[in-house]
């Protein structure tokens, strides 16, 4: 145990070189920002850039979170989606309140949204289900995520059996499946220095703009 402490202490992080961040020509909206950032992780060969830690709270107010994708980003703001019978998608119904953090550690950045999801319109659920892979269909439709499961088999033998139906039946659509916009209130950018001497700029909705400030590291 005492060597995994010693691995975990002399671990390093934040090793760059770092993208320069000029904090005095941002864009007046956060998204812009974003998608300014987006790309440069893509230069850069980030991972799964549009991956992101999805936050929210259970009915007794624990944090929970896990890895999600965003499907899109504009002006109004950052869209997900899942079952609204899914373990996330009740604690939405019962607290709308969220978080969303994306970390890109080659370029040493991170972006932190809070805000509320709403769920969009039926048309574009059903849209966005209809654009997700034929497995990953017929995972939705066997409607038992995060439920208690006996056996791996018992899951290949319904997704094999799911997977003929969709084979009939292309067009089906997940009556639960929803396609969240996070409304954003607060968007952070973080950018890391090898020197530790982080920079911080944050963006705060204020009735009906956006202002920014710069934050202590």
């Amino acid at each position: 145990m005492e060597d995994i402490r010693k691995v975990i202490r002399q671990s390093k992080t934040l090793i760059g070189p770092f993208p320069t961040f000029n904090v005095e020509n941002t864009a007046a909206h956060p998204y812009e920002l974003f998608l300014e950032w987006f790309q440069v992780a893509i230069a850069n060969g980030v991972h799964e850039p549009h991956s992101m830690t999805l936050s929210t709270t259970d009915p007794n107010g624990y944090p929970d979170a896990r890895v999600l994708i965003i499907k899109d980003v504009d002006q109004h703001g950052w869209y997900f989606a899942s079952s609204s019978e899914s373990e996330k998608g009740k604690q939405i119904e019962q607290n709308p309140n969220v978080a969303m953090t994306f970390y890109w550690p080659e370029i040493g950045r991170q972006v932190r949204i809070r805000g509320k999801a709403v769920k969009m319109a039926k048309e574009d659920c059903a849209q966005d289900f209809l654009k997700r892979g034929t497995v990953a269909r017929a995972i939705a439709l066997l409607g038992k995520q995060s439920t208690i499961m006996n056996r791996q088999q018992d899951a290949d033998e319904a997704l094999r059996n799911q997977m003929a139906i969709l084979r009939e039946h292309p067009d089906l659509v997940y009556p639960s499946w929803t396609l969240y916009r996070t409304v954003p209130e607060e968007v952070e950018f973080w950018q890391a220095q090898e020197d530790r001497n982080h920079i911080r700029l944050k963006y705060f909705f204020e009735k009906d703009h956006w202002s920014k400030h710069l934050l202590w590291a």
